[in-house]
């Protein structure tokens, strides 16, 4: 996949494979993010992390990997007179790592270290908890990271058995952003690439969707805050109601000056950070309010949540409010696709997991599209008592007080 830009002297190279914490077992959970890590560990052209390091760093480059639930990547930008390197150092480590039982071993302690610091940081770990308290026991419910006994556990024959079962050129998208030579580039990936596997990938688990009244999770915690995440479950990516659904994340906590915010922080001084997003996935989604607040201020700031959940089902919201949160949609949008890393991840993520591209403006006209009363419907068909969940960290214990507030 090429996106040309010759208005920067940038070239971003990003290897997405359709691989993640979704695609996991029980037993081998936390591999995909280990793996990403095993990545940087060595191939038979540059042996081991330095040299892979410094082949970007010598050039002044940035380069990175990422896992998510659904998908893994692997990324360099750097000047464009050196596009050349950048896909040569993708396609290497993408498809050449050792994948060293000695460097799996020293990985271990670096990734269990990973672990340890979302676990001490609340305010990343709730939504960690909010998605298990969601899904359970299942891949959707998992952490990406996994668990310390998988991590303890896992050899390189695990290692080798996942890349071989998941990394296929079937469900690998490469794509080229920035300033380059079309005309150059497709033969030059179809040359890197071109020792890719073929073989069909491993699918994932069909997700099982079910609650039928509201649910809490508490982890105590000595906190100087408490952190939580209130949500209910909401629509994927293949829904068509997803941008009635961003637009609805967007009024209730998306900046400054939404509904939430206003009311949570600004009136009534109980958190600094509060926001809304909504998260959709190809087999599934939810809408969320995350915060940080005074650990007696839980049961106040859950009721005042619930009431705005609450206000936007029962009353349509005005143009004015609906312009703005397009026009706050568009803008961020906008914003965000200056770079070409940003660009490489926003069409080959399209690709990869919709198998459909939507352009900037494309985009754009879907938000516009929708409607006062179809954000109103979107609400109503969300917010049900029934579908709500609230994840809480903190020194708290008493779930039965809370319990009696999750209403709409």
């Amino acid at each position: 996949m090429l996106v040309p830009n010759k208005n920067t002297q940038a070239v971003t190279v990003l290897a997405v494979v359709g691989a993640g914490s979704k695609y996991e077992t029980k037993q081998n959970n936390g591999i995909s993010h280990f793996v990403e890590h095993m990545f940087f560990k060595g191939t038979q052209k540059r042996p081991n992390t330095l040299v892979i390091s410094e082949a970007i760093d010598r050039v002044g480059g940035f380069y990175n990997a990422f896992t998510q639930k659904e998908y893994t990547g692997y990324f360099a930008k750097v000047d464009s007179k050196h596009t050349d390197l950048a896909l040569d150092w993708v396609s290497d480590i993408f498809l050449n790592s050792k994948i060293d039982s000695k460097e799996i071993e020293k990985e271990r302690g670096v990734i269990i270290e990973e672990l340890n610091m979302y676990l001490d940081t609340p305010v990343r770990h709730i939504r960690d908890l909010f998605e298990e308290l969601l899904y359970g026991d299942q891949p959707a419910g998992w952490e990406i990271i996994g668990t310390k006994e998988n991590l303890k556990k896992v050899q390189r024959k695990d290692f080798v058995d996942y890349i071989k079962n998941h990394y296929s050129a079937n469900n690998t998208i490469v794509c080229v952003s920035g300033n380059f030579s079309q005309e150059k580039m497709i033969m030059a990936i179809k040359r890197k690439f071109r020792t890719i596997n073929k073989q069909k990938p491993q699918g994932k688990i069909k997700i099982i969707e079910k609650q039928k009244e509201p649910q809490i999770h508490l982890r105590f915690k000595e906190t100087d805050q408490t952190h939580f995440c209130l949500g209910v479950r909401a629509f994927d990516l293949f829904s068509p109601k997803i941008y009635a659904q961003e637009i609805l994340a967007t009024i209730l906590g998306g900046n400054m000056s939404s509904r939430l915010f206003i009311k949570v922080r600004e009136k009534n001084g109980l958190a600094y950070y509060i926001k809304t997003d909504a998260e959709s996935f190809t087999d599934s989604g939810y809408l969320v309010t995350q915060a940080g607040i005074p650990h007696t201020a839980l049961s106040k700031a859950v009721v005042m949540i619930l009431k705005e959940y609450r206000g936007l089902a029962q009353k349509t919201i005005t143009e004015s409010e609906l312009k703005k949160a397009k026009d706050y949609l568009k803008g961020n949008l906008v914003l965000s696709l200056e770079s070409s890393d940003a660009l490489a991840s926003f069409y080959a993520g399209q690709e990869l997991l919709t198998g459909k591209i939507l352009t900037l403006k494309e985009e754009c006209a879907k938000i516009d599209k929708v409607k006062a009363s179809e954000v109103r419907e979107m609400a109503k068909e969300i917010f049900k008592k029934e579908s709500l969940s609230l994840a809480v960290i903190g020194p708290h214990k008493n779930e039965n007080e809370l319990q009696k507030l999750m209403k709409l």
